[in-house]
């Protein structure tokens, strides 16, 4: 991997909290879960009846008590939240306005019959009553599960039908890219002829007269009459706190269940570590509340550390492309995190938008999501960055609950490389095997695994134990299965190559599309590239690409595509050179940012896109076919 490797690190080099987490993990772990407020201490720190964990058994702990009570005496007056609308409306809540609010919804669930273990679904945009919701369901040992505000009534109703959701917390409207969605009509929709759902709180934010049905009753009146004391409830470590709801590549998305003690020592720790965060951070990570960076790093591990965060409604280009660096400026933000596609369509743009903002007040940079490609990476350090700025690559998923590798520079000085994720965090065991489940030697190409328990992980999926065994135990017996694959470098340093199921079999051959996406992008003129395989006769597969352009590229089509072969040809090798590269203004992607491999696949084999509900933006699908279509003809035309 000779990539030039930046030494960076903001804290002393902790050998000791490495030895002793490599020594024994469990005492590790029941050392940092001492570090939050519990009612009950444990009696022991893990039962591992594989493949289920039990973390810190017989302890007692409430996870609205340690992000919001533990700060009143000190902090009270400090801002949890800094709110800022996509209009550009903006409000400021304390850790006072926020206990307040939190008891006050709490005793709200309570008037409409909610009890520990109850499930509430949240439809919410990112609006502060969203994390006021879940704290307060966590108050009460009520069990959320929050649905991002983009997706279908349909998408909803699976979730909400799976759940048994008895309330739904919901706006009238969401607003993004200066339009309103109508968020109550998707709920109303979702919601038909379900008879559990038994009430339904409505947050009013647009002006004018909303229908109300028989379930409804608005966020402001219901609130208007509540007391604004409310005892958190003492509840076991291993009490449910929320389930969030994955699509999986196939069928219902599955209810990834998550715990209260051992979820909340992850992050906390995590958290700690990675973003070495000071009382005068202002933190601000892009995620949505919907997916899990948003629990986890929006709302409660900033929450557990007493952190004033930024929580921003809308979209990061809206109205125009300097939206974000505009908002670090003027807010003076430490600590951004963010994905990598979100950083690869600011690249598309020159760089005279953030050179035109200071960004001087940034001392740490995250990423998340996705495998960071080292040319993004090496622009985020130096254009964002201003070359004095760590990067916090960091890989974990919804299962994990919190970063599984990452560097950490709140406990460690450590040399980053462009595109590695660096080492697994202290307490896990992390390793790269072979089909057979053997752990290959360095520099090899395998599966990501985690071969220890450890207190973030899923309890199970909801409902479903013997789908949590299949999916994530039964490929390779007691060892979580993460579906990614990865290499591991001579100096222990981890390289994410994508999920294992976008791996292209091309004569023989497995081809991560992280790798060959990766080969693209290190082109000059190109911000973005996202490759699939179709169906081949000889070859198995054979891998088309699909490539965005940076603005004001003067190159020539048919030259481009040369040299774009011969990148991939000498990066990675001949078998993995494309048959076919299209250039597309957007590429088609999830609300969240993920790309939709699966639409490419079908456009490039002339079949049915299927389901596109969940596009960020449909206008993609069409810019894919016509690029598609034009290079055909051309093909076409030359052979005749």
């Amino acid at each position: 991997m000779g990539m030039n490797s930046y030494k960076i690190g903001l804290g002393n080099l902790d050998t000791k909290t490495r030895r002793n987490a490599e020594s024994d993990n469990v005492s590790f772990w029941n050392e940092e879960a001492k570090k939050l407020s519990w009612f009950k201490p444990w009696t022991k720190t893990l039962v591992w009846n594989s493949p289920f964990a039990k973390w810190f058994i017989g302890g007692e702990i409430n996870a609205s008590y340690n992000t919001l009570d533990v700060h009143q005496d000190n902090i009270a007056k400090k801002p949890a939240i800094l709110w800022e609308g996509e209009d550009g409306t903006s409000r400021t809540i304390t850790y006072a306005d926020l206990y307040t609010d939190v008891c006050k919804f709490a005793n709200v669930l309570k008037s409409l019959g909610i009890k520990k273990g109850d499930r509430v679904t949240i439809y919410l945009p990112m609006v502060p009553e969203l994390p006021i919701t879940m704290l307060a369901c966590a108050r009460i040992g009520a069990i959320h599960t929050v649905v991002f505000s983009g997706f279908s009534a349909a998408s909803l109703r699976d979730r909400i039908d799976d759940s048994k959701s008895k309330v739904i917390v919901t706006a009238d409207v969401g607003y993004r890219r200066g339009s309103s969605m109508d968020l109550k009509g998707i709920i109303d929709e979702s919601i038909s002829g379900l008879n559990f759902v038994e009430h339904v709180v409505v947050l009013k934010r647009a002006e004018g007269n909303l229908q109300l049905g028989p379930k409804d009753s608005l966020w402001h009146e219901l609130m208007n009459g509540s007391s604004d004391k409310c005892e958190p409830e003492h509840l076991e470590s291993t009490h449910p706190l929320f389930i969030l709801y994955t699509s999986g590549t196939t069928g219902k998305p599955k209810g990834v269940l998550h715990g209260t003690g051992g979820y909340l020592t992850h992050l906390n720790s995590t958290f700690q570590w990675a973003f070495d965060i000071k009382d005068s951070d202002i933190f601000f990570c892009t995620a949505d509340i919907g997916w899990v960076t948003g629990h986890s790093y929006v709302v409660y591990g900033p929450l557990l550390h007493g952190a004033t965060e930024i929580m921003y409604e809308g979209v990061p280009d809206y109205p125009d492309t300097s939206r974000i660096w505009d908002i670090i400026d003027r807010y003076g933000v430490t600590i951004f995190y963010t994905t990598p596609t979100a950083l690869r369509m600011f690249m598309k743009f020159s760089d005279t938008i953030p050179n035109s903002f200071k960004l001087s007040s940034l001392r740490l940079l995250g990423t998340v999501g996705e495998p960071i490609n080292p040319e993004v990476w090496r622009w985020y350090f130096k254009t964002i960055g201003k070359s004095k700025c760590p990067i916090v690559d960091t890989w974990w998923q919804t299962e994990t609950g919190g970063m599984m590798l990452s560097p950490l520079p709140g406990l460690e000085t450590i040399s980053l490389k462009p595109g590695s994720v660096t080492r697994p965090i202290p307490g896990t065991d992390i390793t790269v095997v072979d089909e057979q489940g053997n752990e290959l030697p360095s520099n090899t190409k395998g599966y990501l695994v985690i071969r220890k328990p450890w207190p973030g992980m899923l309890l199970t999926l909801w409902g479903d134990d013997e789908k949590y065994k299949n999916v994530y135990w039964s490929k390779f017996e007691n060892n979580y299965y993460s579906g990614d694959y990865a290499i591991k470098d001579s100096d222990g340093y981890f390289w994410l190559l994508g999920r294992a199921d976008d791996i292209l079999k091309v004569a023989g051959h497995r081809i991560g599309t992280a790798e060959l996406e990766s080969s693209l992008v290190s082109h000059r003129d190109i911000a973005e590239a996202a490759v699939c395989g179709i169906p081949d006769e000889i070859k198995g597969e054979v891998i088309v690409a699909f490539t965005v352009l940076k603005e004001n590229t003067k190159n020539e089509p048919s030259l481009l595509r040369k040299e774009l072969m011969e990148i991939v040809r000498n990066g990675i090798g001949p078998i993995a050179t494309p048959q076919q590269i299209y250039f597309v203004t957007k590429l088609p992607k999830t609300r969240s940012g993920k790309i939709m491999r699966r639409v490419l696949k079908a456009i490039a084999s002339n079949e049915n896109v299927g389901d596109i509900s969940t596009l960020e933006d449909s206008a993609a699908v069409m810019d894919v076919q016509n690029a598609f279509t034009e290079l055909q003809n051309a093909i076409r035309k030359n052979k005749s």
